[in-house]
């Protein structure tokens, strides 16, 4: 469905909105939603504009992914703004928020942050926004790169997989949150870290078993340990990137119970695959976190629920097909990431159906807090009249 200057009414049985499912007009003017009626007629002269009617499909909002690895500059061959932005536009994505690597330079300083603007202009097809980074010693390079426009940073408590991207110390963590504070900007964790007690038996590297021996969950849980302990002194909303162990949201719950400006998010291989599904070799499905058991992943669902985890996004890690070596099958040697941006919404409500979640819990957890998380909950996630002066001097 194309919805451009020709068409200035939207008309289906099934429009999400926050009240709730019904028949509505969607009146647009320009690039935005100038009025929504619900009480549908049937006549366009009722609006002298043409109206684009799609019977009992589902008009909802936009998926806003917030964590979507686009590589570009640097590792174009890997993804691009090109491929990446119309592959979410397939996947009914209208915005994505790029990770700060793996592109290289990544985006950890202002300068670097305006040429991945230069690498992406005239190249996306949909709403495209960018995190920042954090890395040891660029904490003087925040506050500028907060007036330039991201609306967080993203840091790694282990080696990231690009060694231009390094991993933080909470030493520098501290350093980075006191720069943050006050400014309502989000801090997001990959939340792993290393632990001296793991030396997990070498296998068989073909094996998915063997992989998944060298990041247990014990590694998420502590680092989370970590996350929640700081978010709490310097509060600084925080934000833990694809939960994929459910033995770590007893400490979330119990920390925002207490107030902890912490939020949490997990993706579709987490809810759909399973470690025991996966064959040998096939290190396409290889990321990190690692995909877990059945029983973990049963508790994901219910977690997820219950609204104790707030979003699912992709995760879009894409690499070349050599850097996953799928000839020899190695999972200790192969790139981890999972390429999957434009498959995220249909994958997540087949499943999510069948789990009793409806139409309107996609939104919000797709659509809504994805937005709330980026500071774009006032233009995106919702189907609302918008703000004519919104974007006014």
């Amino acid at each position: 469905m194309e919805v451009g200057s020709r068409v200035s009414v939207v008309r289906s049985r099934n429009v999400v909105l926050d009240s709730g499912i019904c028949p509505a007009d969607i009146i647009i003017e320009g690039d935005k939603i100038v009025g929504i009626h619900s009480e549908v007629t049937t006549a366009p002269q009722r609006w002298g504009q043409q109206i684009l009617d799609v019977g009992d499909l589902v008009v909802m909002p936009g998926v806003i992914d917030s964590h979507v690895h686009v590589n570009e500059p640097g590792r174009t061959d890997w993804e691009g703004y090109w491929t990446a932005t119309r592959a979410a536009a397939a996947g009914g994505i209208t915005t994505l928020i790029d990770m700060p690597l793996n592109s290289n330079p990544p985006t950890t300083t202002l300068e670097n942050f305006q040429t991945k603007l230069h690498a992406a202009k005239d190249k996306c097809f949909v709403d495209t926004g960018f995190w920042g980074g954090v890395v040891p010693g660029n904490q003087s390079e925040l506050r500028p790169m907060i007036e330039a426009g991201v609306p967080g940073f993203k840091c790694f408590l282990i080696h990231s997989g690009v060694d231009e991207f390094p991993h933080v110390t909470e030493a520098d963590l501290r350093t980075a949150l006191a720069q943050m504070q006050g400014t309502d900007r989000v801090l997001l964790f990959h939340a792993e870290r290393e632990l001296k007690h793991v030396k997990p038996p070498l296998n068989n590297p073909r094996e998915y078993a063997t992989f998944l021996a060298t990041r247990p969950d014990d590694m998420e849980v502590e680092a989370i340990r970590t996350v929640i302990k700081l978010c709490v002194q310097y509060r600084v909303r925080c934000h833990i990137v694809h939960l994929s162990t459910s033995e770590a949201l007893p400490l979330i719950d119990e920390a925002r119970k207490a107030g902890a400006l912490l939020t949490v998010e997990t993706t579709p291989h987490y809810l759909l695959l399973a470690a025991e599904d996966i064959p040998n070799g096939a290190t396409h499905f290889k990321c990190c976190p690692p995909i877990r058991t059945k029983s973990n992943q049963e508790k994901l669902w219910s977690a997820l629920k219950a609204g104790k985890i707030d979003m699912v996004v992709s995760d879009h890690s894409p690499c070349t097909a050599e850097l996953k070596l799928l000839r020899s099958g190695n999972f200790l040697k192969a790139w981890g990431g999972i390429s999957s941006l434009q498959f995220g919404l249909p994958l997540f409500w087949t499943s999510a159906r069948q789990h009793g979640f409806t139409i309107q819990d996609i939104v919000n957890l797709m659509c809504k807090n994805t937005a709330r998380l980026c500071g774009m909950e006032n233009r995106k996630g919702s189907l609302i009249v918008g703000d004519r002066d919104l974007n006014s001097p």
